[in-house]
Protein backbone atom coordinates (compact mmCIF):
# COMPACT_ATOMS: atom_id res chain seq x y z
CA UNK A 1 0.00 0.00 0.00
CA UNK A 2 1.21 3.56 0.79
CA UNK A 3 2.93 3.12 3.76
CA UNK A 4 6.27 3.28 4.43
CA UNK A 5 8.39 1.66 6.66
CA UNK A 6 12.05 2.15 8.08
CA UNK A 7 14.99 0.14 9.89
CA UNK A 8 17.93 0.79 11.67
CA UNK A 9 20.47 1.07 14.45
CA UNK A 10 19.10 -0.17 17.58
CA UNK A 11 16.69 -1.93 16.67
CA UNK A 12 14.89 0.87 15.68
CA UNK A 13 11.67 0.56 13.12
CA UNK A 14 9.83 3.65 11.90
CA UNK A 15 6.26 3.77 9.89
CA UNK A 16 4.93 6.38 8.01
CA UNK A 17 1.55 6.76 6.57
CA UNK A 18 1.55 9.98 5.12
CA UNK A 19 4.31 10.17 1.93
CA UNK A 20 7.62 10.46 4.80
CA UNK A 21 6.16 13.38 6.05
CA UNK A 22 5.77 11.94 9.73
CA UNK A 23 6.77 9.08 11.19
CA UNK A 24 6.26 7.07 14.26
CA UNK A 25 8.20 4.74 15.95
CA UNK A 26 6.63 0.87 16.64
CA UNK A 27 7.52 -1.38 19.41
CA UNK A 28 10.71 -4.12 18.59
CA UNK A 29 11.75 -7.18 20.21
CA UNK A 30 15.59 -6.04 19.70
CA UNK A 31 17.99 -3.29 19.84
CA UNK A 32 20.25 -5.03 17.68
CA UNK A 33 21.03 -2.85 14.38
CA UNK A 34 18.17 -3.57 11.60
CA UNK A 35 20.04 -3.65 7.93
CA UNK A 36 16.87 -4.28 5.54
CA UNK A 37 13.08 -4.98 5.14
CA UNK A 38 10.96 -6.27 2.36
CA UNK A 39 7.59 -6.61 1.88
CA UNK A 40 5.53 -9.46 0.76
CA UNK A 41 2.07 -8.25 0.90
CA UNK A 42 0.90 -4.87 1.97
CA UNK A 43 0.28 -6.82 6.15
CA UNK A 44 3.43 -9.47 5.67
CA UNK A 45 6.90 -8.20 5.85
CA UNK A 46 10.40 -9.22 7.36
CA UNK A 47 13.44 -7.44 8.89
CA UNK A 48 16.85 -8.69 9.21
CA UNK A 49 19.64 -7.60 11.01
CA UNK A 50 22.69 -8.25 13.11
CA UNK A 51 23.37 -11.24 15.10
CA UNK A 52 21.64 -13.34 11.67
CA UNK A 53 18.57 -11.65 13.25
CA UNK A 54 14.78 -12.17 11.48
CA UNK A 55 11.59 -10.12 12.74
CA UNK A 56 8.09 -10.88 10.93
CA UNK A 57 5.18 -8.82 10.78
CA UNK A 58 1.47 -9.54 10.21
CA UNK A 59 -0.07 -6.42 10.41
CA UNK A 60 2.12 -3.82 8.02
CA UNK A 61 4.61 -3.34 10.59
CA UNK A 62 2.56 -2.03 13.50
CA UNK A 63 4.01 -5.10 15.25
CA UNK A 64 7.28 -7.40 15.02
CA UNK A 65 7.96 -10.89 16.55
CA UNK A 66 11.74 -12.55 16.40
CA UNK A 67 11.06 -16.00 14.06
CA UNK A 68 15.09 -16.40 14.00
CA UNK A 69 18.10 -15.80 15.09
CA UNK A 70 21.60 -17.19 15.33
CA UNK A 71 24.23 -14.89 17.74
CA UNK A 72 26.97 -17.77 17.44
CA UNK A 73 27.10 -17.20 13.81
CA UNK A 74 28.67 -13.61 14.15
CA UNK A 75 27.43 -12.97 10.68
CA UNK A 76 25.12 -10.02 10.42
CA UNK A 77 22.21 -10.13 7.91
CA UNK A 78 22.51 -7.59 5.25
CA UNK A 79 19.15 -8.30 2.70
CA UNK A 80 16.15 -10.04 2.90
CA UNK A 81 13.72 -10.74 0.05
CA UNK A 82 10.80 -13.42 -0.54
CA UNK A 83 9.48 -14.11 -4.18
CA UNK A 84 5.99 -14.76 -2.62
CA UNK A 85 4.23 -15.60 0.58
CA UNK A 86 6.71 -18.94 1.15
CA UNK A 87 9.67 -18.58 -0.39
CA UNK A 88 12.38 -16.31 0.96
CA UNK A 89 16.40 -15.54 1.61
CA UNK A 90 18.06 -13.65 3.83
CA UNK A 91 21.95 -13.17 2.90
CA UNK A 92 25.02 -11.22 4.58
CA UNK A 93 28.12 -11.41 5.47
CA UNK A 94 30.67 -14.22 4.97
CA UNK A 95 28.94 -15.41 2.57
CA UNK A 96 25.82 -16.50 5.21
CA UNK A 97 22.57 -17.07 3.17
CA UNK A 98 19.66 -18.84 4.37
CA UNK A 99 16.58 -20.02 2.44
CA UNK A 100 12.74 -20.45 3.85
CA UNK A 101 10.04 -22.33 1.82
CA UNK A 102 7.74 -22.16 4.69
CA UNK A 103 7.36 -18.26 4.74
CA UNK A 104 10.11 -17.97 7.73
CA UNK A 105 8.76 -21.15 10.05
CA UNK A 106 11.91 -22.66 9.28
CA UNK A 107 15.34 -21.69 7.56
CA UNK A 108 18.16 -23.52 5.92
CA UNK A 109 21.59 -22.76 4.84
CA UNK A 110 22.38 -22.83 0.99
CA UNK A 111 25.42 -21.48 -0.55
CA UNK A 112 25.50 -18.60 -2.89
CA UNK A 113 29.25 -17.94 -2.30
CA UNK A 114 31.47 -20.94 -2.26
CA UNK A 115 33.91 -18.26 -0.80
CA UNK A 116 32.38 -16.91 1.76
CA UNK A 117 32.23 -13.07 0.18
CA UNK A 118 29.64 -10.86 2.16
CA UNK A 119 26.53 -11.00 0.11
CA UNK A 120 25.14 -7.42 0.12
CA UNK A 121 21.70 -7.15 -2.08
CA UNK A 122 19.54 -9.53 -3.52
CA UNK A 123 16.92 -8.44 -6.28
CA UNK A 124 14.62 -10.10 -8.90
CA UNK A 125 14.26 -9.10 -12.55
CA UNK A 126 11.05 -9.25 -14.82
CA UNK A 127 12.51 -12.12 -16.15
CA UNK A 128 12.61 -13.68 -13.27
CA UNK A 129 16.27 -13.84 -12.60
CA UNK A 130 17.96 -13.19 -9.27
CA UNK A 131 20.87 -11.80 -8.65
CA UNK A 132 23.06 -10.55 -5.77
CA UNK A 133 25.42 -8.27 -5.21
CA UNK A 134 28.60 -9.45 -3.44
CA UNK A 135 31.99 -7.89 -1.93
CA UNK A 136 35.16 -8.13 -3.97
CA UNK A 137 34.17 -8.01 -7.64
CA UNK A 138 31.38 -10.76 -7.00
CA UNK A 139 28.06 -10.82 -8.88
CA UNK A 140 25.90 -13.94 -8.78
CA UNK A 141 22.67 -15.22 -10.51
CA UNK A 142 19.92 -17.48 -10.32
CA UNK A 143 17.77 -18.44 -13.16
CA UNK A 144 16.12 -21.33 -11.37
CA UNK A 145 13.89 -19.45 -8.87
CA UNK A 146 16.99 -19.37 -6.59
CA UNK A 147 18.02 -23.31 -6.14
CA UNK A 148 20.91 -22.99 -8.36
CA UNK A 149 23.86 -20.02 -8.45
CA UNK A 150 26.20 -18.93 -10.70
CA UNK A 151 29.23 -16.65 -10.55
CA UNK A 152 28.77 -13.67 -13.18
CA UNK A 153 32.16 -12.58 -14.26
CA UNK A 154 32.66 -8.36 -13.53
CA UNK A 155 34.88 -5.88 -14.66
CA UNK A 156 35.80 -4.45 -11.53
CA UNK A 157 37.02 -6.14 -8.18
CA UNK A 158 36.20 -3.65 -5.41
CA UNK A 159 32.81 -4.68 -3.20
CA UNK A 160 29.17 -4.03 -5.26
CA UNK A 161 26.57 -3.07 -3.06
CA UNK A 162 23.43 -3.55 -4.78
CA UNK A 163 21.86 -4.27 -8.43
CA UNK A 164 19.20 -2.77 -9.73
CA UNK A 165 17.07 -4.52 -11.97
CA UNK A 166 15.91 -2.71 -15.65
CA UNK A 167 13.50 -3.73 -18.69
CA UNK A 168 14.11 -7.24 -19.46
CA UNK A 169 17.73 -8.83 -18.69
CA UNK A 170 19.44 -4.61 -18.16
CA UNK A 171 20.57 -3.84 -14.96
CA UNK A 172 22.62 -1.49 -13.00
CA UNK A 173 25.81 -2.72 -10.73
CA UNK A 174 27.02 -0.55 -8.20
CA UNK A 175 29.33 0.13 -5.47
CA UNK A 176 33.01 1.57 -4.35
CA UNK A 177 34.72 4.56 -5.18
CA UNK A 178 31.69 5.64 -7.53
CA UNK A 179 32.12 2.46 -9.54
CA UNK A 180 28.79 2.06 -12.03
CA UNK A 181 28.20 -0.93 -14.46
CA UNK A 182 25.01 -1.69 -17.05
CA UNK A 183 24.08 -4.65 -18.54
CA UNK A 184 21.85 -5.70 -21.21
CA UNK A 185 21.93 -9.05 -20.92
CA UNK A 186 21.89 -10.46 -17.07
CA UNK A 187 25.99 -9.97 -16.79
CA UNK A 188 27.31 -11.31 -20.05
CA UNK A 189 28.51 -7.98 -21.15
CA UNK A 190 29.10 -4.68 -19.31
CA UNK A 191 29.48 -1.15 -19.58
CA UNK A 192 31.06 1.25 -17.20
CA UNK A 193 29.34 4.33 -16.82
CA UNK A 194 31.09 7.74 -15.65
CA UNK A 195 29.96 8.69 -12.30
CA UNK A 196 32.67 11.87 -11.76
CA UNK A 197 32.83 10.63 -8.17
CA UNK A 198 34.59 8.12 -5.88
CA UNK A 199 31.90 8.12 -3.26
CA UNK A 200 30.86 4.57 -2.17
CA UNK A 201 27.06 4.24 -3.92
CA UNK A 202 24.76 2.22 -1.93
CA UNK A 203 21.32 2.67 -3.33
CA UNK A 204 19.23 2.69 -6.58
CA UNK A 205 15.74 3.22 -7.84
CA UNK A 206 14.45 3.67 -10.69
CA UNK A 207 11.04 6.20 -10.62
CA UNK A 208 8.30 5.91 -12.41
CA UNK A 209 9.29 8.57 -15.66
CA UNK A 210 12.14 6.12 -15.91
CA UNK A 211 15.01 8.34 -14.41
CA UNK A 212 17.21 6.08 -12.43
CA UNK A 213 18.37 7.98 -9.01
CA UNK A 214 21.41 6.21 -7.21
CA UNK A 215 22.94 7.79 -3.72
CA UNK A 216 25.71 7.18 -1.70
CA UNK A 217 27.80 8.57 0.53
CA UNK A 218 29.39 11.75 1.15
CA UNK A 219 25.70 13.20 -0.34
CA UNK A 220 26.90 11.45 -3.53
CA UNK A 221 23.72 11.76 -5.79
CA UNK A 222 23.55 10.23 -9.35
CA UNK A 223 20.59 11.12 -11.97
CA UNK A 224 20.05 9.89 -14.88
CA UNK A 225 17.77 11.04 -18.15
CA UNK A 226 14.94 8.43 -19.06
CA UNK A 227 17.21 6.51 -21.81
CA UNK A 228 19.68 6.10 -19.23
CA UNK A 229 22.22 7.24 -21.81
CA UNK A 230 24.27 9.48 -19.11
CA UNK A 231 24.12 9.80 -15.72
CA UNK A 232 24.50 13.66 -14.38
CA UNK A 233 26.36 13.94 -10.30
CA UNK A 234 24.44 16.31 -8.22
CA UNK A 235 27.06 16.66 -4.98
CA UNK A 236 24.27 18.07 -2.08
CA UNK A 237 26.47 20.19 -0.21
CA UNK A 238 25.15 19.02 3.10
CA UNK A 239 27.39 15.97 2.38
CA UNK A 240 25.00 13.55 4.35
CA UNK A 241 25.52 10.32 3.66
CA UNK A 242 22.80 8.23 2.23
CA UNK A 243 22.26 4.21 1.99
CA UNK A 244 18.88 4.18 0.61
CA UNK A 245 16.17 5.90 -1.61
CA UNK A 246 12.89 4.96 -2.91
CA UNK A 247 10.30 7.12 -5.15
CA UNK A 248 6.54 7.57 -4.42
CA UNK A 249 4.00 8.24 -6.97
CA UNK A 250 4.04 11.75 -7.05
CA UNK A 251 7.77 11.77 -7.93
CA UNK A 252 9.07 13.12 -4.62
CA UNK A 253 12.45 10.86 -3.40
CA UNK A 254 12.64 9.76 -0.06
CA UNK A 255 16.09 9.41 1.10
CA UNK A 256 17.58 7.36 4.14
CA UNK A 257 20.84 7.92 5.69
CA UNK A 258 23.04 9.28 8.36
CA UNK A 259 20.82 11.86 9.49
CA UNK A 260 16.95 10.24 9.18
CA UNK A 261 15.37 10.79 6.27
CA UNK A 262 15.42 13.02 3.50
CA UNK A 263 12.58 14.69 1.08
CA UNK A 264 14.12 14.93 -1.90
CA UNK A 265 12.67 16.06 -5.83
Amino acid sequence: GDRLVSVGDKGHILISDDGAKSWTQVDAPTRTTLTSVFFITDKIGCAVGHDALILKTYDGGNSWDKIYSDIEAESPLLDVWFGDENLGFAIGAYGLALKTTDGGESWESVVISEEGWHLNDMERSETGKIYVAAEAGNFYRSDDGGDEWVRVETPYKGSFMGVLPLEGDSLLLYGLRGHLFWSGDAGVSWKKIETGTQALLMDAVKCDDGRVVVVGMGGAMLESDAGLSEFTLIQRPDRIGLSAVLSLSDGTLVAFGERGVKLLK
